[in-house]
C-alpha cells in the first residue's frame, strides 16, 4: 500500500464532526452524485425502454422488413399478388441476421353490427405466422388457430370492440369489396376469439387478424398467392444492412421495404431519445462533478495544516494532490454504490409494477418501459467516475500554491 493510498484511508476513514461545515458539504457531494446517477439510470433505461417497446409495436403489425411486388405503392392492403414460391421463403439460408419469415395479406373492408359500424384491415395470416407479439397484446380470450382447416375467427383489437360495442364470443359481419369491380361487397360472419391492446391507436384502430385463405378466396387467388411477406430480424440496428442484402437477392419483380422506411416519422422521432439521454447525462455528471469540487476544496481547506506537515517532510505536491484524489474517488464510489442501489431498486419496481404511467396518444405505451442492460451500467458508471476524476485534476492544483510555513501555521 503506497503512503498516498494510505493517508487518503485515513482522511477518509477519520471521524468527522457531524456539526462541521466540511462534514455537511462532503455529504451533499454525495448525495449529489447519487441522485444524479439515479437520473442518468432512469434517463437511460426509460428512453432505451421506449425505443425497444415502440419498435416491437411496430413489428409486430409490419415486421421488421417487408417483400411486396416492385412497383406498388406498398401499403397495408395488397393489391397485386406474389408467389409464395420463392427461393428465399420459408428460410433466407444465406442471409444472417434473419429470425423467421410469414406470407401475409391485407384487405380492406368494414365491421358493421347492429348499431354502427367501422372500417378495418383485415390482415390475412396463415400457420406460419409469428404470434409471439400478439400474444404479448392479447388481453382477453385466445389466439387464432390457423393450422387446421379454414375457419372465420379473427382477434380484434380492444379499441374497436369497445366502438363496436362487441366482445369475445360475438359474431360480426364483415364486408369487402371485390376486386373485380362488382357492386356486390362479399359478406362474412366472423366470430371474435380474442382482443388485443398494443395501446398504438393508429394500429388498433384498423387491424383485424383473419385466415389468410378468406382473402386469397375473395381476391380469387391461387392457394399459392400472397399479398406480401414479413421478415423479422434479430439484432434491429442491423436493419439497414439485412435489407440491403435482401434486395440484392430476391428476384427483379420484387422489391423490400425496411420499418425504418415505411414509417420514418416514428423513427425520426423515437432517435431524438439517444440526444435527450446524452444532454440528461451531461447536466447529471457537471452537476455532480461540481459538488465534488467544491468538496474537494473543502478539504483541502480543512487540511491545510496537514498539507504544510507533507511538504516540509518533502512530499512532492503531485504526491499530495494525489491523496485528495484518492480520497475523491472514494467519496464519488460512495455516491455511485448509492445511485445505483436505488436508482437500479426503483427500475426493477417499475419494471414489475409499471406505477409510472404515460398517455399512450403520446407515447404508444400505457406506462413507462424499462430496459435494463448491464453493459449500458458498467459504462455509465466508469464514465462518472472518470469524467468526475478529471473535473478535479485542476481544482486540485490550488494545493501547489499552499506554502508550508503559512499552512502549518493556518487555523
Amino acid at each position: 500500500m503506497n503512503f498516498e493510498y494510505f493517508i487518503a484511508k485515513r482522511i477518509a476513514t477519520a471521524k468527522e464532526d457531524k456539526n462541521s461545515i466540511s462534514a455537511s458539504i462532503i455529504k451533499i457531494a454525495i448525495v449529489a452524485i447519487a441522485i444524479s446517477l439515479v437520473m442518468m439510470l432512469t434517463a437511460i433505461a426509460t428512453g432505451f425502454g421506449l425505443q425497444h417497446k415502440i419498435r416491437e409495436k411496430v413489428a409486430a403489425f409490419n415486421g421488421h422488413i417487408q417483400i411486396f411486388e416492385y412497383g406498388t405503392n406498398q401499403s397495408d392492403v395488397s393489391v397485386n399478388p406474389i408467389s409464395k414460391e420463392q427461393k428465399f421463403y420459408p428460410n433466407f439460408t444465406n442471409i444472417p441476421n434473419i429470425q423467421h419469415i410469414q406470407a401475409v395479406a391485407g384487405k380492406g373492408g368494414i365491421i358493421r353490427t347492429e348499431k354502427t359500424f367501422e372500417g378495418i384491415i383485415a390482415k390475412g395470416v396463415g400457420a406460419a405466422y409469428n404470434w409471439e407479439y400478439m400474444q404479448d397484446f392479447l388481453v382477453e380470450g385466445v389466439l387464432p388457430d390457423y393450422t387446421g382447416d379454414r375457419n372465420e375467427d379473427i382477434l380484434m383489437s380492444s379499441y374497436m370492440a369497445n366502438r363496436l360495442e362487441v366482445k369475445v364470443g360475438d359474431v360480426v359481419t364483415a364486408f369487402f369489396l371485390k376486386d373485380n369491380g362488382s357492386d356486390i361487397p362479399n359478406q362474412m360472419k366472423l366470430h371474435i376469439v380474442g382482443l388485443y391492446d398494443s395501446s398504438f391507436q393508429e394500429f388498433d384502430a384498423s387491424y383485424v387478424i383473419m385466415d389468410l385463405r378468406h382473402i386469397q378466396r375473395i381476391n380469387k387467388w391461387e392457394a399459392n398467392e400472397i399479398g406480401n411477406f414479413e421478415i423479422f430480424v434479430n439484432d434491429f440496428d442491423k436493419i439497414n444492412e439485412t435489407e440491403n442484402l435482401i434486395y440484392n437477392q430476391i428476384p427483379s419483380n420484387l422489391n423490400s421495404q425496411s420499418i425504418l422506411d415505411k414509417y420514418p416519422f416514428i423513427f425520426d422521432w423515437i432517435s431524438y431519445f439517444d440526444f435527450n439521454i446524452v444532454l440528461i447525462i451531461s447536466i447529471m455528471i457537471l452537476v455532480g462533478g461540481i459538488n465534488m469540487i467544491t468538496a474537494l476544496l473543502v478539504l483541502v481547506l480543512d487540511r491545510t495544516p496537514m498539507i504544510g506537515m507533507l511538504k516540509a517532510f518533502g512530499n512532492t505536491n503531485w504526491s499530495i494532490r494525489k491523496i485528495f484524489l484518492y480520497n475523491a474517488v472514494y467519496l464519488i464510489g460512495k455516491g455511485i454504490l448509492w445511485g445505483n442501489a436505488i436508482g437500479i431498486g426503483l427500475l426493477l419496481l417499475q419494471q414489475k409494477f409499471g406505477f409510472v404511467k404515460l398517455p399512450p396518444e403520446t407515447y404508444y405505451v400505457t406506462e413507462a418501459p424499462i430496459y435494463l442492460n448491464p453493459l449500458h451500467i458498467l459504462l455509465l458508471n466508469a464514465g462518472v467516475l472518470v469524467v468526475c476524476l478529471l473535473m478535479l485534476l485542476l481544482p486540485s492544483y490550488i494545493i501547489t500554491r499552499i506554502a508550508p510555513v503559512k499552512a502549518i501555521k493556518f487555523e
